[in-house]
């Protein structure tokens, strides 16, 4: 398994985000191999997890409810990510 960063760039909507933003949390509570997420100050969010492969990832994504529910994602993008340093560093599965 490799370590992927997903980010989100949301729509202006945010009464629609707000109203999806239970159902999208719980759907990420359910996820075992999301190693941590979390909004951004710049409306959108970093989602990072194990996943075989980059279209692994993003088929686990396209269930989000922020995806399926609402079209509150206006952009995705996965790209792979090679921890090496930092004091999480071990928090991480070894790439």
């Amino acid at each position: 398994m490799a370590v992927y960063v997903v980010t989100y760039s949301y729509t202006p909507d945010t009464e629609r985000r707000s109203a999806v933003r239970p159902a999208h949390r719980e759907w990420l509570g359910t996820l075992p191999n999301l190693l941590v997420s979390g909004p951004t100050d710049a409306d959108g969010a970093v989602l990072v997890l194990e996943a075989a492969s980059a279209a692994e990832a993003d088929a686990t994504f396209d269930q989000d409810p922020f995806v399926t529910d609402g079209g509150i994602v206006a952009e995705r993008r996965t790209v792979g990510w090679t921890v090496v340093g930092g004091s999480l560093k071990d928090a991480f599965p070894a790439s």
